[in-house]
């Protein structure tokens, strides 16, 4: 059996996804007793909830794609373990290139990795660079929220202009990142290219529908929350569609793949 896929392996992977999976559940489960406490109505933690949950399937799909991309050279299970707990296509496809690349394999991630102290080292470097904000955070993000805190406190007006503006600078940075960034030549569809353009159309489009039936009927209100998830969901759906549809030499087209 190759050892990358090994008993050990898969144990491993078992023992971290189950506490992530309990860690997920306990903090749900304290949020929940802390919003009963404060009064929040149950209609709303329950559609906080279920929004956050298809919210968070779309970038889940992303993490899915770097374990395959990675899974040629890595196996299925170790990019199965980091992503479970912190990683994304930014960091691990390069990590793993990079500690490939010093160890003298200039294939990339097409070669399946053979050799055990090749595979460790890989697996470490890739590790290590994701510690440090496990570390920093739990001895430094009570002082920062202080911080944060007493600066909104003096500025209201100074708090809420910036956190407008830094939530501008996140949807810009997407827009940016479809239109012209420069994607990971291991991942397909990474890039700035047709598909992305369709994606930031499609879903610009279906949220402008979603926002004007709320208005336009007030019973589907209710469903306020689920917007920005549905438009995202919707956009996906019209790119797997085109992508079937078109020929491959313009569905995947990406003038900054």
């Amino acid at each position: 059996m190759d050892f990358k896929s090994s008993l050990f392996m898969y144990c491993v992977a078992g023992v971290v996804i189950l506490f992530v999976i309990g860690e997920s559940l306990f903090f749900l489960i304290r949020a929940w007793r802390q919003g009963k406490s404060m009064g929040i109505p149950t209609e709303k933690m329950k559609n906080t909830i279920i929004s956050s949950s298809l919210f968070s399937i779309a970038p889940a799909l992303s993490v899915v794609a770097t374990i395959v991309s990675l899974s040629a050279a890595l196996g299925i299970v170790l990019p199965w373990i980091r992503l479970s707990v912190i990683g994304a296509v930014s960091y691990e496809v390069p990590a793993a290139q990079a500690a490939l690349e010093a160890l003298g394999i200039t294939t990339g991630l097409s070669t399946p990795i053979t050799d055990k102290l090749q595979f460790s080292t890989v697996a470490w470097i890739m590790t290590a660079g994701s510690v440090l904000p496990l570390v920093i955070i739990p001895f430094a993000l009570k002082k920062i929220q202080r911080s944060i805190g007493k600066t909104v406190e003096k500025n209201k007006t100074w708090a809420n202009l910036m956190s407008a503006a830094a939530f501008i600078g996140i949807i810009a940075a997407f827009i940016s990142r479809a239109i012209a960034g420069k994607g990971d030549d291991a991942v397909l569809g990474d890039g700035a290219g047709v598909m992305s353009i369709v994606g930031l159309l499609s879903s610009i489009v279906f949220m402008l529908i979603i926002e004007f039936l709320i208005k336009k009927f007030p019973k589907l209100q209710k469903f306020e929350s689920l917007a920005m998830p549905l438009a995202m969901f919707a956009a996906m759906g019209v790119i797997v569609l085109l992508t079937s549809l078109l020929p491959a030499e313009i569905a995947n087209f990406e003038w900054r793949g």
